[in-house]
């Protein structure tokens, strides 16, 4: 079974920067999209970013030029560079892995297969 593991989160102030990291163990190898969620209380869990198997990126609108996601150095390690960041960003962050290629349909949490703990953002104004 596939465990994930997150870890950098904490509290910053507006315009403030924090890097967040997840990382798998297990069998990896058939995950072909991986993904950052973050849930929010009140609100439904959104996806923030994914990487595939080949490097490709997306975002969401609401992170596009502060957020970056990307592999580590080891291939069951990924990362999410958050800068510039917003009150609103606040929320749980939690990340994820899918079997299947999702392409544009990427940030629907039932398509994924794997789930870490989540590590808590907070962001004061």
């Amino acid at each position: 079974q596939v465990q994930l593991v997150e870890s950098g989160g904490g509290s910053v102030q507006s315009g403030g920067s924090l890097r967040l990291a997840c990382v798998g163990s297990g069998y990896t190898y058939g995950s072909y999209c991986a993904a950052w969620f973050r849930q929010a209380p009140g609100k439904e869990r959104e996806g923030v970013a994914s990487i595939d198997s080949r490097g490709t990126t997306t975002y969401a609108d609401s992170v596009k030029g502060r957020f970056t996601i990307s592999q580590g150095n080891a291939k069951n390690t990924m990362y999410l560079q958050m800068n510039s960041l917003k009150p609103e960003d606040t929320a749980m962050y939690t990340c994820a892995t899918s079997r299947s290629w999702l392409g544009d349909r990427w940030s629907r949490p039932s398509d994924y297969n794997y789930w870490g703990q989540g590590t808590q953002v907070t962001v004061s104004s």
